[in-house]
């Protein structure tokens, strides 16, 4: 099914759409970017040049995908997130070369009104807390909430906070996906089982 896309939208030419997405009002998709397959992309959304969408991505409206920011795939943005991409901007000087990539792994899910500082990786299925200012690398299944943001639980894939027994093991309540806790040199990680 081909994309769908708003009258009030702009979709410049040289954006690639996939079949299956949905452009709602009033976005605008700069020339050069890409949108994957069975995407929703809200009102008022900007996707500029170089940004990358992965497939099966909902972007909630307020939303602006900078240069150097990437989704991987089913990642959810919700509305009024942030993203930056120059870590000391000026109105004055030109700092476009220095644009520091963000990566938002497989499945990870940013709160409404986050705000994601430039040059970090949010690892798969982590769980950004609303309103909460990421300043540094995120854990794939990390919950993480406040400003700056720190790690203050565990989720699994479904987006349920891991409740760990003595022996590190945890179920996802809704899928009965089973979780692992280790902790090498003092960082603590998660994996499945």
């Amino acid at each position: 099914m081909p994309p769908v896309i708003e009258p009030s939208a702009i979709v410049d030419p040289g954006c690639h759409v996939g079949d299956g997405s949905r452009v709602w009002h009033f976005a605008h998709l700069v020339a050069g970017c890409r949108v994957g397959r069975r995407c929703s992309i809200g009102q008022n959304v900007v996707i500029m040049p170089t940004a990358v969408v992965g497939d099966g991505c909902r972007i909630q409206n307020n939303v602006s995908i900078y240069d150097g920011v990437t989704l991987e795939d089913d990642v959810f943005i919700g509305p009024s997130a942030v993203f930056t991409n120059v870590i000391n901007p000026r109105a004055f000087i030109p700092r476009k070369s220095e644009y520091r990539p963000t990566i938002v792994r497989r499945g990870a899910s940013v709160g409404a009104n986050a705000t994601i500082v430039c040059g970090h990786e949010i690892g798969a299925y982590a769980l950004i807390g609303a309103g909460s200012v990421v300043t540094r690398d995120v854990r794939p299944f990390a919950l993480m909430a406040g400003c700056p943001a720190r790690r203050v639980g565990w989720v699994s894939r479904a987006g349920h906070r891991l409740a760990f027994d003595s022996d590190g093991v945890a179920r996802c309540p809704e899928t009965g996906e089973v979780y692992r806790l280790t902790s090498e040199g003092g960082e603590e990680s998660v994996s499945m089982a």
